[in-house]
C-alpha cells in the first residue's frame, strides 16, 4: 500500500512539475498512463476511506454529546470517563481496541506534532498534575471533545481557552488504526 502511494505521489508530482518545454504528447502519455493503471481511481479511493473513517469517528463522538461522566465509566447507559469516552469511541467506529487508561493510551499510540493534528487524533492534557492524565478526540479547527470530569457531560471545547492550552501534555495518532483504514483500501 505505501509502495502505491509512493507512486502515486510521484506520478501526480511528475505531472505537476514537468518542464514547461516538454510537449503536450509526453503530458498526455503520463496522464494516460495513470488512468490505464486505475491509479487515479485507486488514490481516490483510498483517500476517500480515510475521510470516510475519520468522519463517522467524530460524527460518532459527537453523537454522545450530553453523556455524563462517570469515573470508570464506559458506556453510554453507565457514562464516560475520558478514557472509556475514547476507548469506546474507537471500538464502535474502527474496531480497534485502544488500552483503557489515558497514560496507557498514550504510550500506545505514535506521537505526532501539535500542528500536525487532524480529526480523530487524540489529545492528551495535565488535568491531575501529572501528564496525560486527560484524553480526548480532536474534531478539528482547535476544537476537541471528551469527557471532562465528575458533575460533567461529554462536551465539545476549544483547546486554545486558557485552562485548556496551559494543560496540553501533547498529540497523538492512533497509527494501527490509521493501519487498518489503510489497508481496506487496498
Amino acid at each position: 500500500m505505501r509502495l502505491f502511494l509512493l507512486t502515486a505521489t510521484l506520478l501526480f508530482a511528475f505531472a505537476a512539475h514537468a518542464a514547461p518545454q516538454q510537449d503536450r504528447a509526453d503530458d498526455h502519455h503520463a496522464d494516460t498512463l495513470v488512468v490505464d493503471k486505475g491509479l487515479m481511481s485507486q488514490f481516490h479511493q483510498v483517500r476517500q476511506t480515510v475521510v470516510d473513517r475519520t468522519s463517522d469517528l467524530v460524527v460518532t463522538a459527537i453523537g454522545f454529546l450530553g453523556v455524563p461522566y462517570r469515573r470508570g465509566g464506559n458506556t453510554a447507559e453507565t457514562g464516560f470517563d475520558c478514557s472509556g469516552f475514547v476507548r469506546a469511541m474507537y471500538t464502535q467506529t474502527v474496531g480497534h481496541l485502544l488500552p483503557r487508561r489515558a497514560e496507557e493510551q498514550a504510550a500506545a499510540t505514535q506521537k505526532i506534532d501539535r500542528s500536525e493534528l487532524k480529526p480523530g487524533d487524540l489529545v492528551f492534557f495535565n488535568t491531575m498534575r501529572r501528564a496525560f492524565s486527560h484524553v480526548g478526540i480532536y474534531v478539528g479547527e482547535g476544537k476537541f471533545i471528551h469527557s471532562p470530569k465528575p458533575g460533567a457531560q461529554v462536551r465539545v471545547e476549544d483547546m486554545s481557552g486558557s485552562y485548556w492550552s496551559r494543560r496540553f501534555s501533547g498529540a497523538r495518532r492512533v497509527a494501527a488504526a490509521q493501519d487498518e483504514i489503510k489497508a481496506s483500501g487496498d
